[in-house]
């Protein structure tokens, strides 16, 4: 078991997880490559990441950790804990590790779903923002917009090409790829008609999570009490983050849109022009989900540890598109 005994070794490193136990998460449902463990101390839990070998450079990570600090009164945010010589992640056998303190609650909105418990959703992003924000003069086009442009591109010239995904009879995904499919052809066109008019706008820019979505958001009771996952944080707009994390947790109801742009905007004002953006992201941001998702599967032959979590990715993406 490398991964296990360079874990060992790795934790070694760090003076608050002396004498602890390791209990290994694998990819703790993920799909990015990166490895998990629960660390179990004297001085605390701990979750401590094996970040995946083409992720974040080292001076990437140390921003990111550097953001993290920053933030560091909110107290649903991990800490990272330093290593012996004061570092804030170790590198060892090709990798990035990184130990921060294990959240409390659970990733469960979609069991017990409330309106407070999305206030509270919101309002902690919006906190993020506003502390992350603070000082910050950076405009432009919005990233996020960018790279779906790129993506809708990508993914036309491949099926211009003449591409098409082949089923097979035991195909693990057919059942909800061939929907999918269908879905994604109906809807492409809608990607760049609503991204067009984006391209050429100047907004404010700051650093964002651009990952934030049900899995990451952990809950005790009706309040939000922890926030994990900053492997994917960019500079880009608030709405990315707005757009990723509604979309996830309440799909396409209007209403409880509306409810939880307006608590977000209790705590960090939005514009009209920055509510449209959430929309307009999680539309386009939803429809080259699914061509990615066909790509990965049938044309670049993808292999994933655990399929049944790739056939629920793809059924809730036929729900949104439907």
């Amino acid at each position: 078991m490398p991964h296990e005994l360079s874990a060992h070794e790795v934790l070694a490193r760090y003076p608050a997880a002396l004498g602890g136990t390791l209990t290994s998460l694998g990819n703790h449902g993920g799909f990015s490559g990166a490895r998990l463990w629960r660390v179990d101390a004297t001085a605390g839990s701990f979750c401590l990441k094996a970040w995946p070998t083409d992720a974040r450079a080292p001076a990437e990570l140390a921003w990111i950790h550097g953001l993290l600090l920053k933030a560091a009164r909110l107290p649903w945010l991990p800490r990272v804990a330093p290593t012996c010589h004061g570092e804030s992640f170790v590198s060892h056998q090709g990798r990035l590790w990184e130990l921060q303190t294990w959240m409390p609650g659970v990733a469960d909105f979609a069991k017990a779903p409330s309106a407070a418990r999305l206030q509270s959703a919101c309002a902690a992003l919006a906190e993020l923002h506003r502390i992350w924000g603070t000082g910050n003069t950076r405009t432009g086009i919005c990233p996020g917009i960018e790279r779906r442009w790129d993506s809708c591109r990508s993914w036309c010239d491949l099926v211009h090409s003449g591409w098409r995904p082949e089923w097979y009879a035991l195909d693990l995904y057919a059942e909800v790829a061939q929907p999918l499919w269908l879905l994604v052809e109906r809807s492409i066109d809608d990607v760049p008609r609503l991204l067009i008019p984006w391209l050429t706008r100047s907004l404010a820019l700051q650093p964002c999570v651009c990952d934030l979505w049900h899995d990451h958001v952990l809950f005790t009771g009706d309040t939000v009490t922890g926030l994990i996952d900053f492997g994917s944080v960019k500079i880009d707009h608030v709405a990315v983050d707005l757009a990723r994390l509604l979309g996830s947790l309440i799909g396409n109801d209007g209403a409880l849109w509306e409810a939880a742009l307006d608590a977000y905007d209790q705590l960090r004002p939005l514009s009209a022009e920055e509510r449209a953006l959430a929309h307009d992201l999680d539309r386009t941001g939803t429809i080259l989900a699914a061509t990615h998702w066909l790509r990965w599967l049938y044309h670049e032959g993808r292999v994933y540890e655990r399929p049944a979590a790739v056939v629920e990715r793809l059924a809730h993406l036929i729900q949104r598109l439907r």
